[in-house]
Protein backbone atom coordinates (compact mmCIF):
# COMPACT_ATOMS: atom_id res chain seq x y z
CA UNK A 1 0.00 0.00 0.00
CA UNK A 2 1.51 3.66 -1.03
CA UNK A 3 0.42 6.46 0.57
CA UNK A 4 0.53 9.98 -0.72
CA UNK A 5 1.22 12.28 2.16
CA UNK A 6 0.07 15.98 0.14
CA UNK A 7 -0.96 19.07 1.75
CA UNK A 8 0.21 23.28 1.22
CA UNK A 9 3.46 24.54 2.25
CA UNK A 10 3.88 24.81 5.93
CA UNK A 11 0.79 23.15 6.70
CA UNK A 12 2.92 20.18 9.00
CA UNK A 13 3.13 17.61 6.26
CA UNK A 14 7.00 17.01 6.62
CA UNK A 15 7.15 17.34 10.15
CA UNK A 16 3.71 14.77 10.38
CA UNK A 17 6.03 12.11 7.38
CA UNK A 18 9.07 12.25 9.30
CA UNK A 19 7.40 11.92 12.63
CA UNK A 20 5.68 8.31 11.28
CA UNK A 21 8.29 7.08 8.96
CA UNK A 22 11.42 8.20 10.59
CA UNK A 23 12.89 8.91 7.54
CA UNK A 24 13.99 12.68 7.79
CA UNK A 25 12.57 14.50 5.09
CA UNK A 26 13.86 18.33 5.74
CA UNK A 27 10.91 20.11 7.65
CA UNK A 28 11.53 23.85 7.33
CA UNK A 29 9.51 27.27 7.58
CA UNK A 30 9.57 28.00 3.52
CA UNK A 31 7.85 26.21 0.70
CA UNK A 32 9.07 23.63 -0.83
CA UNK A 33 11.34 22.12 1.19
CA UNK A 34 10.44 19.02 0.12
CA UNK A 35 11.55 19.13 -3.51
CA UNK A 36 11.77 15.62 -4.14
CA UNK A 37 9.14 13.23 -2.73
CA UNK A 38 10.71 11.46 -0.04
CA UNK A 39 9.58 8.17 0.80
CA UNK A 40 9.35 6.13 3.83
CA UNK A 41 8.77 2.35 4.48
CA UNK A 42 6.60 1.79 7.88
CA UNK A 43 5.56 -1.56 9.53
CA UNK A 44 1.83 -1.75 10.37
CA UNK A 45 1.39 -1.99 14.08
CA UNK A 46 -0.24 -5.32 14.83
CA UNK A 47 -0.06 -6.35 18.33
CA UNK A 48 -1.46 -10.08 16.93
CA UNK A 49 2.04 -9.98 15.16
CA UNK A 50 3.54 -9.55 18.94
CA UNK A 51 1.66 -12.49 20.40
CA UNK A 52 2.50 -15.09 17.88
CA UNK A 53 5.96 -14.17 18.15
CA UNK A 54 5.85 -15.00 21.91
CA UNK A 55 4.39 -18.22 20.90
CA UNK A 56 6.16 -19.68 18.47
CA UNK A 57 9.50 -17.49 19.19
CA UNK A 58 10.75 -17.85 15.76
CA UNK A 59 13.97 -16.80 13.92
CA UNK A 60 12.36 -13.60 11.88
CA UNK A 61 9.15 -11.52 12.55
CA UNK A 62 7.71 -10.14 9.59
CA UNK A 63 5.45 -7.31 9.46
CA UNK A 64 3.06 -5.67 6.32
CA UNK A 65 4.24 -2.63 5.34
CA UNK A 66 3.32 0.93 3.75
CA UNK A 67 4.99 3.31 1.81
CA UNK A 68 4.49 6.99 2.29
CA UNK A 69 5.45 9.27 -0.06
CA UNK A 70 5.92 13.09 0.85
CA UNK A 71 4.77 15.02 -2.20
CA UNK A 72 6.72 18.46 -2.74
CA UNK A 73 3.68 21.15 -1.64
CA UNK A 74 1.40 22.58 -4.42
CA UNK A 75 0.28 26.16 -4.45
CA UNK A 76 -2.73 27.57 -6.77
CA UNK A 77 -2.25 27.03 -10.66
CA UNK A 78 -0.11 23.68 -9.58
CA UNK A 79 -2.22 22.19 -12.82
CA UNK A 80 -0.90 24.63 -14.68
CA UNK A 81 2.49 24.00 -13.46
CA UNK A 82 3.36 26.82 -10.71
CA UNK A 83 4.95 25.64 -8.57
CA UNK A 84 6.25 22.58 -8.26
CA UNK A 85 2.90 21.21 -9.80
CA UNK A 86 3.85 19.32 -12.58
CA UNK A 87 6.03 16.76 -9.95
CA UNK A 88 3.29 17.42 -7.48
CA UNK A 89 0.47 15.84 -9.85
CA UNK A 90 2.85 13.22 -11.80
CA UNK A 91 3.94 11.91 -8.34
CA UNK A 92 0.51 11.32 -6.56
CA UNK A 93 -0.83 9.64 -9.50
CA UNK A 94 1.16 6.73 -8.50
CA UNK A 95 -0.37 6.24 -4.95
CA UNK A 96 -2.95 4.13 -3.85
CA UNK A 97 -4.60 6.60 -1.09
CA UNK A 98 -4.24 10.89 -0.17
CA UNK A 99 -3.29 11.40 3.11
CA UNK A 100 -3.74 15.13 2.72
CA UNK A 101 -2.67 17.56 6.01
CA UNK A 102 -4.64 20.37 6.66
CA UNK A 103 -3.80 22.82 9.16
CA UNK A 104 -5.29 23.63 11.85
CA UNK A 105 -3.20 25.16 14.35
CA UNK A 106 -2.56 29.04 15.45
CA UNK A 107 1.49 29.80 14.88
CA UNK A 108 2.65 33.09 14.70
CA UNK A 109 6.07 31.56 14.02
CA UNK A 110 5.01 29.34 10.90
CA UNK A 111 3.95 31.44 7.70
CA UNK A 112 1.07 30.44 5.73
CA UNK A 113 1.25 30.65 2.18
CA UNK A 114 -1.68 32.06 1.87
CA UNK A 115 -1.39 34.53 4.83
CA UNK A 116 -4.15 33.07 7.17
CA UNK A 117 -5.68 30.05 8.48
CA UNK A 118 -8.43 28.84 6.43
CA UNK A 119 -9.12 24.92 6.55
CA UNK A 120 -11.76 24.85 4.35
CA UNK A 121 -9.97 27.18 1.48
CA UNK A 122 -6.77 24.84 1.89
CA UNK A 123 -8.45 22.06 1.04
CA UNK A 124 -10.17 23.48 -1.85
CA UNK A 125 -7.09 25.15 -3.64
CA UNK A 126 -5.49 21.18 -3.41
CA UNK A 127 -9.02 19.94 -4.39
CA UNK A 128 -9.71 22.34 -7.38
CA UNK A 129 -6.42 22.04 -8.51
CA UNK A 130 -6.38 18.02 -9.47
CA UNK A 131 -10.08 19.29 -10.51
CA UNK A 132 -8.38 20.92 -13.42
CA UNK A 133 -5.71 18.51 -14.11
CA UNK A 134 -7.97 15.41 -14.21
CA UNK A 135 -10.60 17.45 -16.45
CA UNK A 136 -7.89 18.27 -18.98
CA UNK A 137 -6.59 14.42 -18.85
CA UNK A 138 -10.30 13.59 -19.44
CA UNK A 139 -11.34 16.00 -21.98
CA UNK A 140 -7.83 15.36 -23.98
CA UNK A 141 -8.97 11.62 -23.64
CA UNK A 142 -12.51 12.49 -24.81
CA UNK A 143 -11.03 13.62 -27.88
CA UNK A 144 -9.31 10.73 -28.98
CA UNK A 145 -11.89 8.38 -27.87
CA UNK A 146 -14.17 10.56 -30.03
CA UNK A 147 -12.19 9.85 -33.36
CA UNK A 148 -12.45 6.15 -32.83
CA UNK A 149 -16.46 5.65 -32.20
CA UNK A 150 -16.67 4.09 -35.87
CA UNK A 151 -14.75 1.29 -35.36
CA UNK A 152 -14.24 0.47 -32.12
CA UNK A 153 -17.30 -0.78 -30.66
CA UNK A 154 -15.99 -0.47 -26.95
CA UNK A 155 -15.11 3.21 -27.57
CA UNK A 156 -18.94 4.32 -27.15
CA UNK A 157 -19.41 2.79 -24.01
CA UNK A 158 -15.42 4.59 -22.48
CA UNK A 159 -16.82 8.02 -24.07
CA UNK A 160 -20.08 7.88 -22.24
CA UNK A 161 -18.03 6.98 -18.95
CA UNK A 162 -15.66 10.10 -19.48
CA UNK A 163 -19.11 11.98 -20.29
CA UNK A 164 -20.25 11.27 -16.93
CA UNK A 165 -16.76 12.19 -15.41
CA UNK A 166 -16.57 15.41 -17.06
CA UNK A 167 -20.07 16.49 -15.87
CA UNK A 168 -19.02 15.84 -12.17
CA UNK A 169 -15.56 17.70 -12.78
CA UNK A 170 -17.42 20.65 -14.61
CA UNK A 171 -19.13 21.13 -11.30
CA UNK A 172 -16.55 21.27 -9.15
CA UNK A 173 -16.64 17.30 -8.08
CA UNK A 174 -13.83 14.19 -7.86
CA UNK A 175 -14.32 11.53 -9.90
CA UNK A 176 -14.69 9.45 -6.95
CA UNK A 177 -18.14 10.87 -6.47
CA UNK A 178 -19.37 9.56 -10.03
CA UNK A 179 -21.77 6.41 -9.72
CA UNK A 180 -20.65 3.91 -12.11
CA UNK A 181 -21.64 0.18 -12.01
CA UNK A 182 -18.97 -2.03 -12.11
CA UNK A 183 -18.07 -2.51 -15.93
CA UNK A 184 -17.80 1.22 -16.19
CA UNK A 185 -15.33 1.30 -13.20
CA UNK A 186 -13.23 -1.24 -14.68
CA UNK A 187 -13.31 1.35 -17.45
CA UNK A 188 -12.62 4.29 -15.02
CA UNK A 189 -9.70 2.45 -13.78
CA UNK A 190 -7.63 2.39 -16.82
CA UNK A 191 -8.14 6.84 -16.72
CA UNK A 192 -5.33 6.83 -13.58
CA UNK A 193 -7.62 10.16 -12.18
CA UNK A 194 -6.37 12.03 -9.12
CA UNK A 195 -9.65 12.84 -7.74
CA UNK A 196 -10.54 9.11 -7.93
CA UNK A 197 -7.97 8.35 -5.15
CA UNK A 198 -9.58 7.80 -1.82
CA UNK A 199 -8.92 10.82 0.61
CA UNK A 200 -7.93 10.65 4.54
CA UNK A 201 -7.70 14.46 5.22
CA UNK A 202 -5.07 14.68 8.75
CA UNK A 203 -6.70 17.92 10.76
CA UNK A 204 -3.35 18.56 11.91
CA UNK A 205 -3.68 20.34 15.19
CA UNK A 206 -1.56 21.79 18.01
CA UNK A 207 -0.47 19.78 21.26
CA UNK A 208 -2.24 21.74 23.58
CA UNK A 209 -5.40 21.54 21.48
CA UNK A 210 -5.39 17.92 22.10
CA UNK A 211 -7.92 17.61 24.81
CA UNK A 212 -10.20 19.73 22.78
CA UNK A 213 -9.82 18.65 19.47
CA UNK A 214 -13.29 17.41 18.65
CA UNK A 215 -14.73 20.89 19.77
CA UNK A 216 -12.22 23.39 17.96
CA UNK A 217 -14.17 25.04 15.27
CA UNK A 218 -11.15 24.24 12.31
CA UNK A 219 -11.68 20.67 12.72
CA UNK A 220 -15.38 20.32 12.66
CA UNK A 221 -15.00 22.49 9.68
CA UNK A 222 -12.16 19.68 8.26
CA UNK A 223 -15.11 17.02 9.16
CA UNK A 224 -18.31 19.39 7.45
CA UNK A 225 -16.29 19.14 4.06
CA UNK A 226 -15.20 15.50 3.98
CA UNK A 227 -18.23 14.42 4.97
CA UNK A 228 -19.70 16.01 2.36
CA UNK A 229 -17.21 14.01 -0.31
CA UNK A 230 -17.34 10.81 1.54
CA UNK A 231 -13.99 11.27 2.88
CA UNK A 232 -12.20 10.01 5.75
CA UNK A 233 -10.97 12.43 8.91
CA UNK A 234 -8.02 12.17 11.10
CA UNK A 235 -7.05 14.50 13.57
CA UNK A 236 -4.08 14.46 14.65
CA UNK A 237 -0.84 16.50 15.76
CA UNK A 238 2.08 16.45 14.30
CA UNK A 239 3.93 18.13 17.17
CA UNK A 240 3.19 15.04 19.34
CA UNK A 241 4.06 12.73 17.04
CA UNK A 242 7.39 13.98 16.32
CA UNK A 243 8.31 13.33 20.20
CA UNK A 244 6.41 9.74 20.16
CA UNK A 245 9.11 9.02 17.19
CA UNK A 246 12.11 9.50 19.46
CA UNK A 247 10.84 7.47 22.22
CA UNK A 248 11.23 4.06 22.79
CA UNK A 249 8.42 1.59 23.85
CA UNK A 250 7.71 1.88 27.44
CA UNK A 251 7.76 5.78 27.22
CA UNK A 252 5.92 5.73 23.75
CA UNK A 253 3.08 3.79 26.15
CA UNK A 254 3.09 6.40 29.25
CA UNK A 255 3.02 9.06 26.93
CA UNK A 256 -0.18 7.92 24.85
CA UNK A 257 -1.75 7.19 28.54
CA UNK A 258 -0.78 10.67 30.04
CA UNK A 259 -2.55 12.09 27.02
CA UNK A 260 -5.49 9.53 27.29
CA UNK A 261 -4.92 8.20 23.65
CA UNK A 262 -5.26 4.40 23.05
CA UNK A 263 -2.87 4.77 19.86
CA UNK A 264 -0.80 6.98 17.98
CA UNK A 265 -1.76 8.82 15.02
CA UNK A 266 0.55 6.48 13.11
CA UNK A 267 -1.79 3.54 14.44
CA UNK A 268 -4.95 5.34 13.91
CA UNK A 269 -3.57 6.48 10.25
CA UNK A 270 -3.23 2.36 9.36
CA UNK A 271 -6.60 1.35 10.57
CA UNK A 272 -8.67 4.05 8.72
CA UNK A 273 -5.99 3.58 5.56
CA UNK A 274 -7.08 -0.44 5.50
CA UNK A 275 -10.57 0.42 6.10
CA UNK A 276 -10.80 3.24 2.86
CA UNK A 277 -9.45 0.98 1.01
CA UNK A 278 -10.92 -2.30 1.72
CA UNK A 279 -8.19 -4.16 3.00
CA UNK A 280 -7.27 -7.03 5.39
CA UNK A 281 -4.35 -8.94 6.94
CA UNK A 282 -3.87 -12.78 7.30
CA UNK A 283 -1.33 -14.33 9.29
CA UNK A 284 1.29 -16.83 8.70
CA UNK A 285 3.34 -18.49 11.78
CA UNK A 286 6.00 -21.14 12.38
CA UNK A 287 9.73 -21.97 13.68
CA UNK A 288 10.93 -19.71 11.16
CA UNK A 289 8.88 -16.91 10.65
CA UNK A 290 5.81 -15.09 11.91
CA UNK A 291 4.31 -12.90 9.25
CA UNK A 292 1.07 -10.20 8.04
CA UNK A 293 0.59 -10.27 4.93
CA UNK A 294 -2.17 -7.79 3.22
CA UNK A 295 -4.77 -8.31 0.66
CA UNK A 296 -7.91 -7.18 -0.56
CA UNK A 297 -11.47 -7.62 1.79
CA UNK A 298 -13.28 -10.50 -0.07
CA UNK A 299 -9.87 -12.15 -1.74
CA UNK A 300 -10.21 -16.17 -1.79
CA UNK A 301 -7.53 -18.42 -0.42
CA UNK A 302 -5.85 -19.74 -3.95
CA UNK A 303 -5.31 -15.78 -4.30
CA UNK A 304 -4.11 -15.15 -1.10
CA UNK A 305 -1.43 -17.88 -0.90
CA UNK A 306 -0.49 -16.26 -4.47
CA UNK A 307 0.47 -13.35 -1.98
CA UNK A 308 3.29 -15.55 -0.73
CA UNK A 309 4.27 -17.24 -3.62
CA UNK A 310 2.48 -17.91 -7.36
CA UNK A 311 3.58 -21.98 -7.21
CA UNK A 312 1.50 -21.58 -3.90
CA UNK A 313 -1.79 -20.36 -5.84
CA UNK A 314 -1.07 -22.28 -9.11
CA UNK A 315 -0.64 -26.11 -7.38
CA UNK A 316 -3.33 -24.81 -4.19
CA UNK A 317 -4.91 -27.89 -3.05
CA UNK A 318 -6.37 -26.43 0.27
CA UNK A 319 -5.80 -23.82 3.39
CA UNK A 320 -5.55 -25.04 7.26
CA UNK A 321 -7.20 -22.28 8.71
CA UNK A 322 -8.01 -20.55 12.61
CA UNK A 323 -8.96 -18.02 13.39
CA UNK A 324 -6.67 -15.58 15.59
CA UNK A 325 -8.85 -15.84 18.35
CA UNK A 326 -9.43 -19.03 18.53
CA UNK A 327 -5.41 -19.84 18.63
CA UNK A 328 -5.12 -17.36 21.58
CA UNK A 329 -7.70 -18.86 23.39
CA UNK A 330 -6.52 -22.39 23.17
CA UNK A 331 -3.04 -21.83 24.25
CA UNK A 332 -1.12 -23.90 20.95
CA UNK A 333 -1.92 -24.92 17.72
CA UNK A 334 -2.05 -28.32 18.73
CA UNK A 335 -4.91 -27.58 20.95
CA UNK A 336 -6.96 -25.61 18.91
CA UNK A 337 -6.62 -28.58 16.23
CA UNK A 338 -7.80 -30.94 19.43
CA UNK A 339 -10.63 -29.18 19.67
CA UNK A 340 -11.77 -28.83 16.00
CA UNK A 341 -11.09 -24.99 15.34
CA UNK A 342 -8.49 -25.74 12.64
CA UNK A 343 -10.51 -25.55 9.42
CA UNK A 344 -9.70 -27.17 5.99
CA UNK A 345 -10.89 -24.73 3.74
CA UNK A 346 -10.87 -24.99 -0.15
CA UNK A 347 -10.50 -22.71 -3.16
CA UNK A 348 -13.85 -21.06 -2.54
CA UNK A 349 -12.82 -19.48 1.18
CA UNK A 350 -12.51 -16.00 1.52
CA UNK A 351 -10.15 -15.22 3.71
CA UNK A 352 -10.88 -13.09 6.57
CA UNK A 353 -9.21 -10.48 8.80
CA UNK A 354 -6.63 -12.47 11.01
CA UNK A 355 -6.92 -16.07 9.78
CA UNK A 356 -3.76 -17.91 10.74
CA UNK A 357 -3.22 -19.99 7.30
CA UNK A 358 -1.14 -22.83 6.23
CA UNK A 359 -1.07 -23.40 2.52
CA UNK A 360 -1.03 -27.01 1.37
CA UNK A 361 -0.18 -26.89 -2.17
CA UNK A 362 1.61 -29.02 -4.84
CA UNK A 363 3.07 -27.95 -8.17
Amino acid sequence: MKLGVVGLPNVGKSTLFNAITHAGAEAANYPFCTIEPNVGVVPVPDARLDRLSEMYQPKKTTPAIIEFVDIAGLVRGASRGEGLGNQFLGHIREVDAIVHVVRCFEDENITHVDGSIDPVRDMETIELELIFADLETVQKRMERVKKSMRNVPAAAKEYAVLQKIEQALLAGKGARSVQLDEEERLIAQGFFLLTAKPVIYAANIAESDLADADSLPMVQQVRARAQSQGAEVLVISAQIEEEIAQMDEDERRMFLDDLGLAQSGLERLVVKCYALLGLISFLTAGADEVRAWTITRGTRAPQAAGKIHTDFERGFIRAEVVAYDDLMACGTYAAAREKGLVRSEGKEYVMQDGDIVLFRFNV
